[in-house]
């Protein structure tokens, strides 16, 4: 067994390798007051590259986001994509950053590592919305795309997306390609902060903004009565990148200027309104926004995420109510949208595919199902959405549409990603045609409950910091709370599974870590294995099915529950009760010391 180094050796090879007088400081002050702990945090681990890049807090060492491990990241992605794209050097890459703190500095010293090389750099110098990026791999047919942006997370974080020379987020095993070339070059090359100003480096804004909407604009069936309709929109970007973007998207699509959340429309890192900077937290993150809906009288308020790759919907009711529809019931209403659209074209739908995560709702199924198209559920995360949406359609598929239950949205084919903007024009259409036949969002939802059935969710998450109480919380549901040894072999433990959750029946369990199914005649999953990432499947004998799984950007361990009923009140009535029982016989929060999910 390899000795541990001393901590103190750990701090000393930082301080050879960091340039940056801040973080340095950081250490140097830590180092002085004797401050072990923290520099065990800080230094032992180092930031681990996966599919999702990077994502970390912005402090000094190995373990989190800062100027070193950036530039010792795209060092490792510069070389693994030279080796294993042809041409990139020539193709180029595409860098994108949104306007947290330190975000200009880490893409400009992202431009600099691959500058070094001699890659051709696409640099958007201005913020951008994250689908930019793989927009601009897809036009420029760019080697990679690089996005620097912690999404909706806490103001603390950053982070570092990388996109594929197919312009989708990066599956395996590019991942493990890239984490090992990035451990194998880890002195610095160069620490330019000046990048942006090299002569070879490219800004494509200008060219490729207008093509971005020039491609929206295909979403855009009903100009004339957009124009028209007298709806009034309310918008807030969550203090991001978003509103040049959302207020462009509507003036293409016809309607009159969105009515802006004034405290929160402009890009400000500290994120002052918000504990978390995400729309789906509830209606406290959009407390601002209803209150400049009833000062304009407006019953429509739509949000973006921070770097708008993401959308949300709310509805003021007839009882003064403000409805936040769930990413589930958003993504029903595109497709069942989107298949309309298609429809009215006049194109066949023989070979229409509509796309979700599998901890999504199984509404899109069943509406698939009922209209006679293709359905398909993968992993978790646009990376698997986008690259299958490319696959089906390499087999002759339209795919029009894709998404995930985290308010994730991808409208035709302009990125295989989510995208919050183009999602902001298509809704705004589709609400401006409802309010004009007298509808109210929540009625055509209801409609479609009615038409394909009722469903119920109970999606949210527990926090917890320590990988150990994560692994003993998982094992314990596959092996129970005695492993007992695998007479086949084929595991390290016999699985023994929880066979009721409260009064309910297990029929099957699907684990994706372990890869087993019993469901399977050979146990085998027919989605891919993760051994790095928890995830656990259970489908109950009454039709309930959840999902609980660990987070890849957050210390979180998430669950997604979904009940299928008779009516809408007997479903979320059997999701509650359900909720209940799987989160204390198979989380127990208080026994294992999880944080409960806080108010916005």
């Amino acid at each position: 067994m390899a000795t541990k180094a001393p901590i103190t050796d750990l701090a000393k090879e930082w301080l050879r390798l960091d340039k940056n007088p801040e973080t340095r400081k950081e250490i140097e002050t830590m180092l002085e007051g004797n401050k072990t702990a923290e520099l065990e945090a800080r230094l032992r681990n180092r930031i681990e590259f996966g599919t999702a890049g990077l994502r970390a807090a912005m402090e000094a060492g190995f373990s989190r986001m800062n100027d070193l491990t950036v530039i010792q990241a795209s060092q490792g992605l510069c070389l693994y994509v030279l080796e294993h794209v042809e041409n990139a050097k020539e193709r180029g890459v595409v860098i994108g950053h949104d306007h947290r703190h330190h975000s200009n500095d880490f893409a400009r010293l992202t431009a600099g590592v691959f500058l070094s090389k001699g890659v051709k750099v696409y640099a958007y110098k201005d913020l951008v919305h994250t689908p930019m990026v793989p927009f601009g791999v897809k036009s420029l047919n760019a080697a990679c795309g690089i996005m620097i942006t912690a999404s909706h997370n806490p103001k603390k974080d950053n982070g570092y997306k990388v996109y594929w020379e197919n312009a989708c987020q990066i599956i395996p095993p590019h991942d493990e390609g890239i984490a090992q070339m990035i451990h194998d070059n880890l002195e610095p090359w160069v620490w330019d902060y000046k990048s942006f100003e090299n002569p070879a480096l490219v800004d494509p804004t200008e060219e490729l903004v207008p093509a971005y909407f020039k491609e929206v604009d295909s979403l855009c069936i009903a100009k004339d009565a957009n124009a028209a309709s007298e709806t009034k929109f309310v918008y807030t970007a969550m203090h991001g990148v978003g509103y040049p973007f959302a207020k462009q998207v509507f003036e293409r699509f016809g309607f009159k200027p969105l009515i802006p959340t004034t405290e929160q429309v402009l890009p400000d890192p500290e994120f002052p309104t918000v504990v978390f900077p995400n729309p789906e937290e509830g209606k406290g993150a959009l407390a601002l926004a209803f209150k400049a809906a009833e000062e304009a009288g407006a019953s429509v308020v739509f949000a973006n995420d921070p770097d708008a790759d993401r959308f949300t919907v709310a509805e003021k009711q007839a009882s003064g109510e403000w409805i936040l529809f769930t990413g589930n019931q958003i993504g029903t209403m595109f497709a069942c949208n989107a298949l309309d659209n298609w429809r009215s074209s006049g194109k066949s739908d023989a070979k229409v595919a509509v796309l979700c995560s599998t901890v999504s709702s199984n509404m899109l199924a069943k509406v698939a199902k009922t209209e006679g198209i293709h359905w398909e559920d993968t992993l978790t995360g646009f990376k698997w959405i986008g690259n299958r949406a490319i696959d089906l359609e390499k087999e002759g598929y339209d795919v029009i549409f894709g998404y995930e239950e985290a308010i994730g949205f991808m409208l035709g084919d302009i990125v295989r990603d989510k995208d919050g903007v183009s999602a902001l024009g298509t809704f705004a259409q589709l609400a401006a045609k409802l309010y004009k036949n007298g509808t109210k969002i929540s009625e055509y939802l209801d409609s479609l409950y009615k038409k394909y059935g009722y469903f119920a969710s109970a999606n949210s998450y527990f926090i917890c910091h320590e990988q150990e109480t994560i692994d003993r919380i998982f094992n314990k549901m596959r092996f129970g709370a005695t492993p007992q040894s695998d007479e086949t072999g084929r595991f390290a433990h016999k699985p023994l599974y929880p066979t009721h959750i409260g009064e309910h029946k297990i029929a099957n369990v699907r684990d994706l870590t372990l890869g087993y199914d019993t469901s399977k005649k050979d146990g085998v999953p027919s989605l891919p294995v993760s051994p790095s990432a928890q995830m656990i499947t259970f489908y109950l004998e009454n039709g309930c099915v959840f999902t609980l799984r660990t987070s890849g950007t957050e210390p979180k361990i998430k669950y997604y529950l979904e009940v299928s009923a008779a009516t809408q009140q007997e479903a979320e009535s059997q999701a509650k009760a359900i909720e209940s029982a799987m989160c204390s016989q198979l989380l127990e929060p208080e026994a294992n010391g999880l944080q409960y999910r806080q108010s916005s």
